[in-house]
C-alpha cells in the first residue's frame, strides 16, 4: 500500500507505555506526561505530552492534545496537534483541528475540522 515514517510506536507491545489508562477509568482533568502513553478509557480535560500518544479503539477522549506523535484509533472531541505526525486509522474518529507535520487519516475514518500542516523546523 504505502509506507509512513515515525510509525514505529504502531507496533508497541502494552508494556512499552509508562501509562495506560484503562477502558473501566474515567478521569476529569489536565494530564501532562513525558513518557508514552496509550489511553483505553475516558478522558475530559486536556492532555499535553512530549512523547507518543496512543487514543486506543474504544477510547473516548474530550480534550484538546498535544504530543510529538499521535495515533488515534478511538474517538476524539478536541483539537489535536501533533509535532511529528497525526495518524487516524479506519476506526478513529477525530471532531476537532488538526495541526501536524505530516497526517494520514485512513479510508473509513471520520473527521470534522480543518487541517493545518506545519514544516517541522528540526527537520531538513
Amino acid at each position: 500500500m504505502f509506507d509512513v515514517k515515525d510509525t514505529d510506536f504502531f507496533d508497541l507491545e502494552d508494556e512499552a507505555f509508562d501509562t495506560i489508562v484503562e477502558k473501566d477509568i474515567s478521569f476529569s482533568g489536565n494530564i501532562k506526561i513525558k513518557k508514552t502513553f496509550m489511553v483505553r478509557g475516558n478522558i475530559t480535560g486536556s492532555i499535553h505530552s512530549t512523547s507518543d500518544l496512543v487514543i486506543d479503539t474504544n477510547a473516548v477522549v474530550n480534550a484538546d492534545i498535544t504530543a510529538r506523535r499521535v495515533l488515534i484509533r478511538g474517538k476524539v472531541k478536541g483539537n489535536v496537534v501533533g509535532d511529528k505526525l497525526i495518524f487516524v486509522t479506519a476506526s478513529g474518529s477525530v471532531d476537532g483541528d488538526i495541526t501536524t507535520a505530516k497526517v494520514v487519516l485512513e479510508p473509513g475514518c471520520t473527521f470534522t475540522g480543518k487541517c493545518t500542516m506545519v514544516k517541522n523546523e528540526n527537520e531538513n
